[in-house]
């Protein structure tokens, strides 16, 4: 069952936000198996120090071979500026070996031959890998309409009353995409992404000065509240 709000809505919302963010650019695409690594080393972190922690990795090994056959502490050192170093050095690991014993190589570059439904199968298959990295690569990296669900767009679609306060972000994932118009589902994520910092924050959001206030649900009860500004 998909979320019942209407695409033209969603349109409305992503057009308001590009209007104040200015036009769409998308970011350059890596490989499909570094934005893997990419994605998991951003996990509970910010994207500086998920991309400190990417370029530590990627300057002490030369190849996904290294990365794999490395002791486990090695990496973790290699990933520190990224948090939960060892957990996320373990992961690491884990789904390159996972690869390689599929595969008989590290490498996913079969995944473009493949639909957007079975790429996620597969990704998500992986070890420690779920709905939103899987989502990650298909649209950061191979250019498919996929709309990944981090913390921000989970909030910002809550508020806006798009999907119920309990629906967590795999409900998220499943119910809301087909609702989002394919073209917009890239962009829309990263406009999300930026207002959810700037303008609907989890604690004390600006309310008051949202392009998306006549068009969101929890925004005049917030400001009631007391809880906005």
């Amino acid at each position: 069952m998909s979320s019942n709000v209407s695409g033209r809505r969603i349109r409305a919302v992503h057009n308001r936000l590009r209007k104040v963010q200015g036009e769409f650019v998308p970011k350059p695409a890596r490989p499909i198996l570094d934005e893997l690594v990419l994605t998991v080393l951003s996990q509970h972190t910010s994207d500086i120090n998920s991309g400190r922690a990417f370029e530590g990795l990627r300057t002490r090994f030369d190849s996904w071979d290294e990365v794999l056959a490395a002791p486990a502490d090695e990496l973790a050192d290699s990933i520190r500026a990224g948090g939960i170093a060892d957990v996320k050095a373990r992961r690491i690991q884990a789904i390159l070996g996972d690869i390689e014993g599929r595969e008989g190589a590290i490498d996913l570059k079969r995944l473009n031959v493949l639909s957007d439904t079975e790429v996620e199968e597969y990704l998500c298959s992986l070890p420690g890998v779920g709905p939103k990295t899987a989502a990650c690569v298909l649209v950061f990296s191979m250019g498919r309409p996929a709309f990944p669900i981090d913390t921000h767009v989970h909030r910002i679609v809550q508020r806006l009353g798009w999907m119920g306060p309990k629906d967590n972000a795999e409900a998220v994932h499943r119910r809301l995409t087909p609702s989002i118009p394919p073209d917009i589902r890239y962009s829309l994520h990263v406009a999300f992404i930026e207002h959810g910092r700037t303008v609907c924050k989890a604690r004390t959001p600006r309310c008051s000065e949202c392009v998306l206030l006549d068009l969101c649900t929890a925004g005049p009860r917030l400001l009631a509240a007391g809880e906005a500004v």
